[in-house]
């Protein structure tokens, strides 16, 4: 899809800049032409050496050096490109994008291109957080500026929240999504659910599960990164809606069936929550105090099962219906009864035993189970699932 197209990467001095040479490996793969420029912090995190080396081409550094700028030119660098990537996007190069500020190559580049931009932001949660930031942020959309990302999680600085640079496979997608606009799934409408669902106890307790809901949020990106038009569910999570997603947030079960029936007719849904089994009978309107109740007298009743009614609704009933199983032994077995009970079409399996790091993780292990395949993935991101997933998603429903 994006063969010969040609991106300008501007990388600038934040830690997650190392992410950069796996994004640039990634685009050469699919045949992208990448020129890059460093800032100077850039050059104290990733050597221009390692850049060059995979981008195939030398990295320009400095606006003031003669050899680069007599054969290249940074206006001719600035109009050459089908998209500037800035990533990681700095706090501080965020704000002179902002106020028009060009005192070195890479914001001067900026200033100066007339050719799409997406930035990465990547920084501490505190900046990220500040309203300063936040306002250059809107300015920037509000000019056309296009942004993948932040991520939630732990950070180099042993902090953690929002403010982590989107991951290597989600920044492609978003490349994707701008320079081939009409995806393999465009005009179509999809739905996911993600994240677990809170099952209140009283107002104070709830039953749920470990679920972060990154891997079903991944998968609404991807799935809009080609084009489609989402509807995400999502439960209880420490994530950011995703970019062009439509988000519904939730708690309970019987609020994400319900959310679910509204969303309908779509053409593929992904049921990637981990919605809660059971919930108490009743909801106490006061807290429950240890004294009132003897352990284990809470009542429980069964909740409605999100995928089984997807998959029976009839007339409404998407075309393509994909669960998710998470499981700590016998995968392959626990799945392929799952996919009989449930009723839908294929069952994404996820190895969470102890150890897996599969919830809360930033990488997963699945085996992918329809009525007549089974496919073992090897162990990767989940951006990289979600991509690899959307990819089958499409193929089937263009077969």
């Amino acid at each position: 899809m994006l063969e010969g197209k040609r991106v300008l990467l501007v990388i600038s001095g934040g830690i997650a800049a190392y992410k950069t040479l796996d994004l640039i490996r990634r685009l050469r793969e699919r045949g992208v032409g990448v020129r890059t420029v460093m800032t100077e912090g850039a050059t104290h995190l990733v050597t221009p050496l390692a850049v060059a080396a995979l981008a195939g081409n030398r990295v320009a550094t400095d606006m003031w050096e003669l050899t680069p700028e007599g054969e290249i030119g940074h206006i001719h660098l600035a109009r050459e490109p089908d998209l500037v990537v800035v990533a990681p996007a700095t706090a501080n190069l965020l704000a002179k994008m902002a106020h028009g500020i060009a005192d070195d190559l890479a914001s001067t580049l900026l200033l100066a291109t007339d050719r799409p931009v997406l930035v990465a932001p990547a920084m501490n949660v505190v900046m990220w957080e500040k309203p300063v930031t936040q306002s250059n942020l809107a300015t920037l959309r509000a000019r056309g500026v296009r942004q993948v990302g932040p991520g939630v999680g732990s950070m180099a600085c042993k902090e953690s929240g929002a403010g982590r640079m989107a991951e290597v496979a989600e920044i492609v997608a978003a490349i994707e999504a701008i320079l081939v606009p009409a995806g393999p799934l465009a005009g179509r409408r999809a739905l996911v659910t993600s994240g677990p669902t809170h099952e209140p106890i009283d107002p104070v307790r709830f039953i749920g599960n470990r679920s972060s809901g990154k891997q079903g949020h991944a998968v609404a990106a991807a799935l809009a990164g080609v084009g489609a038009e989402v509807t995400l569910v999502s439960g209880p999570v420490a994530l950011l809606d995703p970019p062009g997603v439509r988000t519904v947030h939730v708690e309970t079960a019987r609020e994400m069936l319900a959310a679910c029936e509204a969303a309908l007719p779509v053409e593929v849904a992904v049921c990637a929550a981990a919605v809660a089994d059971w919930r108490p009978a009743e909801a106490l309107a006061h807290k429950r105090k240890k004294c009132e109740q003897p352990v284990g007298a809470i009542a429980l009743v069964e909740n409605p099962d999100i995928l089984a009614t997807l998959s029976a609704a009839g007339e409404r009933r998407p075309r393509l219906v994909i669960g998710f199983a998470a499981e700590t032994e016998d995968l392959e077995g626990n799945a392929r009864a799952k996919l009989r009970r449930k009723g839908c079409d294929w069952l994404v399996a996820n190895d969470v035993s102890p150890g897996s790091g599969t919830f809360g993780g930033e990488r997963n292990t699945v085996l992918l189970v329809t009525a007549h395949e089974l496919e073992r993935w090897p162990t990767m991101g989940k951006a990289e699932v979600a991509l690899r997933l959307v990819e089958r998603i499409a193929g089937h429903l263009r077969g």
